[in-house]
């Protein structure tokens, strides 16, 4: 779910740099509506005319009334002319219509507007979110190759101690078989008085200890079996068998030699684990972010278009009619004073830097594990080598325990001291060469295989 979630946010953050377009509708009711003229200003311009024919009549009468004779007679009928000519009334129509046009009804205002937004550049900061959610998703993919990896150790070593539990139940077995027929010989003995009760007594109390240990045994390679179906993603009570561990022939002819890890250098082994790519990615995450941060402190250019819709019809003198009109510009912003933008840009620089010390202390624990590991491994072959040499001396050991017991040369204690003996070197043999199975599984893991 992880990749998908960083595969969708890289998609995002390409359609980021692609053109949006976005529509916003609105409506506004209002209790009262805008007027552009004032009372007086109406009051006037409806009675221009009965101003304008005033104002004309009276220039007409100081004009002529001083006339001799015909002055008066000629004023008078110039008013009448004035009067019957309906110039008042048309002026006073007209002033009446320039009043009802410039009244407007915005109790009730709608609009729509669908707009385009194209991003030409902001700083670097929508190319530095596409890297860095595309570095997202490799961090994605490289820490879920790792997660894979831990959930292949993990069945690895489920699987090692399910072979090492059978092993040893099958070491238990074979020692209480052992007991088994030391006790009917004893008891044998004990018949033919040549032995004590005491010493078949020794022999019954060393055989259930070795039926208890079977019985832990048992029960712990149920339990072994259960943990490795789990990590197997099967049904825990799922029935199974696994492979044995090779022979010990193979483990003598193999050698340390077996698992080489010479020609691997440390830039090599960096490369190849994935906690150094998930640190490498991570830087680079941190200088997009730097970028990012800077990005606040360049000039931001957006072009953008669109189609705008109203009512009252603004474009064609207040109509209440839906009107529109087609609008494109460009917007330009330039940061002049910045100051949390230059700290923003020391913060992501100072957390670049401490990403860097952390791939430092990386590689050195790396190095560290790497040399811890191979010096695990060749100390488990020598474990090895120097627990089949002490199985050969045990198993000569109970032979000649054996052949002594039966000849009546010595004792049951004597021969349960052997037995003891050698299951403790089986299972020393046993325990070394699946810890060289572990060490090379963690060699493996530590090189970045």
């Amino acid at each position: 779910m992880k990749r998908v979630e960083t595969h969708n946010l890289e998609r995002a953050a390409l359609w980021e740099m692609l053109p949006r377009v976005s529509a916003v509708g609105a409506y506004v009711w209002t209790e009262k509506s805008v007027n552009l003229l004032s009372e007086e200003q109406k009051e006037r311009i409806t009675h221009i005319g009965d101003r304008v024919e005033a104002d004309v009549s009276t220039a007409i009468h100081n004009e002529f009334d001083d006339v001799p004779i015909a002055g008066e007679y000629i004023s008078g009928r110039l008013d009448n002319a004035l009067q019957n000519s309906g110039l008042s009334t048309n002026l006073n129509n007209a002033g009446q219509e320039i009043v009802d046009g410039l009244t407007t009804d915005t109790r009730n205002m709608g609009g729509v507007a669908v707009t385009l937004t194209q991003p030409l550049y902001l700083g670097g900061k929508l190319a530095a979110m596409h890297r860095t959610a595309a570095l997202l998703e490799h961090l994605a993919d490289v820490e879920y190759t790792k997660e894979e990896r831990e959930v292949i150790v993990a069945v690895d070593q489920a699987y090692w101690q399910v072979v090492s539990l059978q092993h040893k139940r099958d070491l238990a077995q074979r020692y209480a078989t052992l007991l088994d027929t030391l006790e009917h010989n004893v008891s044998l003995s004990v018949e033919a008085e040549v032995a004590t009760n005491g010493d078949l007594a020794k022999v019954r109390v060393k055989r259930n200890e070795a039926y208890m240990n079977l019985t832990k045994a048992t029960n712990g390679l149920a339990l072994a079996k259960m943990l490795l179906a789990e990590r197997c993603g099967m049904p825990v009570y799922t029935q199974f068998q696994v492979d044995s561990v090779a022979p010990i022939s193979n483990y003598k002819t193999i050698g340390f030699n077996g698992y080489s890890t010479d020609g691997l250098s440390d830039d090599e082994i960096f490369a190849r684990r994935p906690e150094m790519q998930m640190l490498r990615i991570s830087d680079s995450i941190a200088r997009q972010s730097v970028r990012m941060a800077a990005s606040a402190l360049k000039p931001n250019v957006v072009a953008t278009a669109g189609y705008l819709l109203t009512n009252p019809n603004v474009f064609d003198g207040f109509s209440n009619t839906w009107g529109g009109t087609w609008m494109a510009g460009v917007v330009a912003q330039v940061p002049i004073f910045h100051p949390a933008g230059i700290y923003a840009v020391k913060a992501a620089k100072a957390k670049r830097s401490e990403n860097q010390w952390k791939m430092q202390e990386a590689q050195e624990l790396i190095t560290l594990q790497v040399s811890k590991l191979k010096y695990e491994y060749e100390l488990a072959w020598k474990k090895l080598t120097q627990a089949e040499s002490n199985l050969s001396m045990a198993e000569e050991n109970l032979r000649l325990a054996d052949e002594c017991f039966e000849a009546g040369m010595c004792g049951s204690s004597d021969l349960m001291a052997a037995q003891t003996a050698w299951l403790a070197a089986e299972g020393d043999v046993l325990d070394a060469r699946i810890e060289i199975e572990m060490n090379k599984v963690y060699l493996k893991q530590a090189l970045g295989e």
